[in-house]
């Protein structure tokens, strides 16, 4: 910010001496219009010396994906997206066979299993029972008779979510790829962590009598935002950051508006 470039100094009207057009040594006054000084950047020093950034849901070490920061006004911002309870997508990738202390491929080995007795078809059932179960859970926590008008309202503009803190919920789940011992998932969920994704892939390997361990986990969307939003490290830079902000601005006006009016 400090790079950029900045606005021309105030000008201010100081009468300075001037020989005058006779000579002989004469002077006179002579409004002049000159830069103040006091706006000099040697004079005022760096324009920005803090700059507040705050962070959107958070992402683990060993996760990867959509991350929303907050620059400035942008803190208030996240705080009513928070309030506004988005379904965030994720990647999540597993591996049949074996089982880790903390679920994911590179933590402590605790046994290994047996998976060629699982199908895709098997796979799939698991998923089904899952999102509906959680299906459930969404409408307990969202507070709504599902028989007013109300409810359908909500249910056609895809509003109908927990308006509180709630336990994490999966809306939606998917198989992307199956090819023994690989899985790939698609999940949607609301109130989540990297670990709650990683011990669901740890109990889809238990319910098909076997075991499973996570190995990727990558938020896809986050509420409004998605991949083709995010900006990779070579782009951090104050262009890019105001063209994203720029970009952005209007889609997270219109869920504001849509959920919080």
């Amino acid at each position: 910010l400090n790079a950029a470039p900045r606005r021309p100094p105030r000008q201010q009207i100081r009468f300075l001496p001037t020989p005058a057009p006779g000579g002989g040594g004469a002077v006179e006054l002579v409004p002049t219009r000159v830069p103040v000084l006091a706006d000099h950047p040697l004079v005022r020093g760096p324009r920005f010396k803090r700059l507040k950034v705050g962070a959107g849901h958070r992402l683990d070490v060993k996760s990867s994906g959509v991350f929303v920061l907050g620059v400035g006004h942008g803190n208030k911002l996240l705080t009513d997206l928070y309030n506004c309870h988005m379904t965030k997508v994720y990647t999540v990738g597993g591996r049949f066979g074996k089982a880790t202390e903390d679920f994911s491929d590179t933590g402590k080995l605790v046994e290994k299993t047996t998976f060629d007795h699982i199908t895709r078809e098997k796979l799939e059932r698991i998923l089904a029972v899952i999102q509906g179960t959680n299906h459930k859970a969404l409408l307990m926590y969202s507070n709504i008779d599902m028989k007013t008008q109300e409810a359908y309202e909500l249910a056609v503009k895809g509003l109908i979510r927990p308006m509180e803190k709630s336990p994490p919920i999966i809306t939606g789940v998917r198989c992307l790829q199956f090819a023994l011992p690989e899985f790939q998932l698609e999940i949607h969920c609301l109130h989540e962590t990297q670990q709650y994704l990683r011990k669901v892939v740890h109990e889809i390997g238990l319910e098909l009598k076997s075991s499973a361990v996570c190995t990727r986990v990558r938020r896809t969307r986050d509420g409004v935002f998605t991949l083709d939003d995010a900006l990779p490290r070579t782009q951090w830079d104050l262009r890019s950051i105001q063209d994203a902000i720029r970009n952005c601005r209007l889609r997270v006006e219109t869920e504001l508006e849509r959920t919080l009016g």
